[in-house]
């Protein structure tokens, strides 16, 4: 599930999180490992789906940083996930790398090189706990590689982060280039976004697709309304793609979230809803057990759903 990308919700840098355990500091260093543990039982929207029980997180991530005075800091951040391996998933045992960089931050300003997220990773509104569509088009062509180089600029209403992945046509880790940004911003409490993107997932093959979208969402208190669009062209065929999503607090320990996905290609579309609901515990917001059903528009498709239970730090 991709979350809710709100302005002022933007990490100050690509390093560490509030939300993570803070296991050592001092003499200016600072390492801190955070975790996300996601399982649960799921039967896809799908022809014949079958009951099982998923991964969805298995991640454990280890963030350090260096205090280098005079508003300088370095950071270095390594990410293992283990939802392939705990699915038993061949060629798989073990932890899999899903981050490895390092960068510097001068004031709102970062620099990182490495293996990580691209700026339109950031992009959306999409609320749904799994997607059988894709979340946006820019999740439909690529959102992290290996060989990337990353600026963040964190200012106190304006977000913008900037990546491109290098080609490294003779290395063994090359995996597509590409250049993307985004960017976002709050006017008169209304959540802006917009990204684009030139991707080319082998350069010695195919061409480069193009992907832009724009988004906005607004919270009234009583719910949280958002709505995204994103178009792709690969030379070939157009898709567009538009997300709707409310997301209303029931309860202070209950969100329940209504969307719906659509997907046109020129030729052909499909339509995904979904419904679901959060609780998180009141003596530790942390932990959270949620359900959610989901369904398409295509033929013979039956629908899905879902629960299960999250344990974060």
């Amino acid at each position: 599930m991709k979350k809710l990308i709100l302005a002022a919700a933007i990490a100050a840098t690509t390093a560490g999180s509030a939300s993570a355990a803070t296991i050592y500091e001092g003499k200016g260093l600072t390492y801190k490992l955070k975790g996300d543990f996601q399982i649960q039982l799921r039967k896809d929207a799908g022809a014949d789906q079958k009951l099982d029980v998923e991964f969805d997180d298995l991640e454990l991530k280890n963030s350090v940083i260096y205090d280098l005075g005079d508003d300088m800091k370095a950071f270095g951040q390594l990410d293992f996930g283990y939802k392939n391996s705990a699915d038993a998933k061949s060629g798989y045992n073990g932890s899999q790398l899903e981050e490895a960089y390092v960068g510097l931050q001068f004031g709102n300003v970062s620099v990182s090189i490495g293996q990580q997220n691209f700026a339109v990773d950031s992009f959306g509104v999409d609320a749904q706990i799994e997607d059988k569509l894709k979340e946006d088009r820019f999740d439909a062509t690529a959102t992290s590689g290996n060989d990337v180089v990353r600026v963040d600029v964190n200012m106190d209403n304006f977000t913008l982060i900037a990546t491109t992945e290098l080609e490294a046509a003779s290395e063994d880790s090359a995996d597509g280039k590409g250049f993307d940004i985004f960017l976002s911003t709050s006017v008169a409490g209304v959540n802006l976004g917009a990204a684009y993107q030139s991707f080319d997932e082998d350069p010695t093959v195919s061409g480069d697709v193009d992907v832009w979208g724009v988004s906005a969402s607004f919270d009234a208190g009583f719910a949280e309304f958002g709505v995204d669009y994103s178009k792709s062209d690969d030379g070939t065929t157009e898709t567009d793609q538009y997300n709707l999503m409310t997301i209303v607090p029931v309860a202070d320990t209950t969100d329940l979230g209504l969307g719906l996905t659509k997907v046109d290609d020129g030729s052909t579309d499909e339509t995904e809803w979904y419904a679901n609901v959060v609780y998180k515990f009141p003596a530790q917001k942390n932990v959270s057990v949620f359900a959610e059903v989901a369904d398409t528009d295509k033929d013979g498709v039956k629908m899905g759903y879902l629960a299960g239970m999250r344990v974060k730090f």
